[in-house]
């Protein structure tokens, strides 16, 4: 599926093909006063200003005074051309790295309220228990393309809800039909912060997170992040007593001004994060820090009936493909109120679409 982009600056560097090193330049820099002083002191000879044995050896022509000078206006002609691509504290292999932004990036944007309404559609038709979520991420498509904004763009969702009714699901299929690509962040995970924006250099584990490696991965500037049980993310302390939460880390990406100039910890370079697109996950509003309530609209969503899980095992079987007879299987596992008293669950009936799958796929005996 592929959907119409614009291509957005993303960056302020500047990207200079084939800058020259500083050995380079003083060897120009050598031979060029060398040739000049050389065919000076010919004219000299040829008018008689001097004798032969007054002319100098072309090795003598540039002496150590010369060649310091020249090695310090190098040093300040580089330090002048690196500074103007954004990128001179910046190694080569760092820069070798950022070579995917060159040129800007492309976001994906809604031609029209008419895709916006079939994108709601599409979504809605597969998970309709989730309409509050699809229904706030309509109003911003459809805003989306009605001010002619360049990419899609919704506000960033809490989805609370028990576990199990498809909430980081829901995300996935809402990347697919957007067409961008997304990323995924566990909260409970002890360094979450560190894993979404990355790590200065200095650490020993220094590095881009995921937000910037997927838009480098993808060259994409528009994903979509999905993060998993917001509520439960903690915070890390450094030896020198500084606090880390993954709160402090998603403020400044939530709000589309700061988002616009996020500088990334590691490569130390601002970017354009403000077309990327949220979606947090929690299984209780306990815990959610209220500075990321107030920058998200928190939705809470119902439990799953069974006659939502047994249309989800029908639509889902005929998206895969699934032969009728194991959709006729799985159907009679609802219809015989096998799951009536079990806890209802997204995770067990996708679980059972892919056993079936791959009992459909494996070979005949004979």
């Amino acid at each position: 599926m592929t959907r119409a982009t614009t291509t957005i600056p993303f960056h302020d560097l500047t990207f200079i093909d084939d800058i020259a090193k500083l050995r380079d330049v003083e060897a120009r820099w050598k031979n060029f006063l060398k040739r000049i002083r050389q065919n000076a002191q010919e004219a000299d000879l040829a008018a008689g200003k001097i004798t032969e044995e007054d002319a100098l050896s072309s090795c003598y022509l540039v002496n150590d005074a010369d060649l310091r000078r020249i090695k310090r206006r190098a040093m300040r002609l580089l330090e002048r051309v690196h500074s103007a691509t954004g990128m001179y504290h910046l190694s080569e292999e760092s820069r070798a790295r950022l070579t995917p932004l060159r040129g800007g990036l492309p976001v994906t944007r809604v031609t029209s309220e008419h895709e916006a309404d079939e994108i709601a559609a599409a979504l809605h038709t597969e998970m309709p228990w989730m309409a509050p979520a699809t229904e706030a991420v309509w109003h911003g498509l459809r805003a989306s393309a009605r001010d002619a904004l360049p990419g899609v763009r919704f506000n960033p969702l809490v989805l609370n809800g028990s576990p199990g009714i498809g909430k980081s699901y829901w995300a996935r299929r809402l990347a697919h039909h957007l067409a961008v690509p997304r990323t995924m962040i566990d909260a409970t995970g002890e360094p979450a912060t560190f894993s979404l924006v990355g790590l200065q250099k200095g650490w020993g584990s220094a590095g881009p997170g995921k937000l910037l490696q997927t838009v480098l991965s993808a060259r994409h500037a528009g994903p979509l992040v999905i993060v998993d049980e917001i509520e439960k993310a903690g915070e890390m302390q450094s030896n020198k007593g500084v606090r880390h939460t993954l709160t402090d880390a998603l403020l400044p990406l939530l709000e589309r001004m700061t988002a616009a100039q996020w500088e990334c910890p590691f490569f130390q370079i601002k970017c354009d994060m403000s077309w990327v697109n949220w979606v947090l996950t929690a299984n209780s509003r306990t815990g959610l820090p209220e500075p990321l309530q107030s920058r998200c609209v928190v939705l809470d969503l119902p439990d799953l009936t069974p006659d939502q899980l047994r249309q989800f095992a029908i639509t889902e079987s005929a998206r895969r493909g699934l032969p009728d007879p194991a959709l006729a299987a799985l159907v009679d596992v609802f219809d015989c109120g096998a799951i009536s008293n079990a806890r209802l669950s997204l995770r067990t009936v996708s679980r059972m679409l892919d056993r079936a799958e791959a009992l459909a796929k494996q070979p005949m005996l004979h």
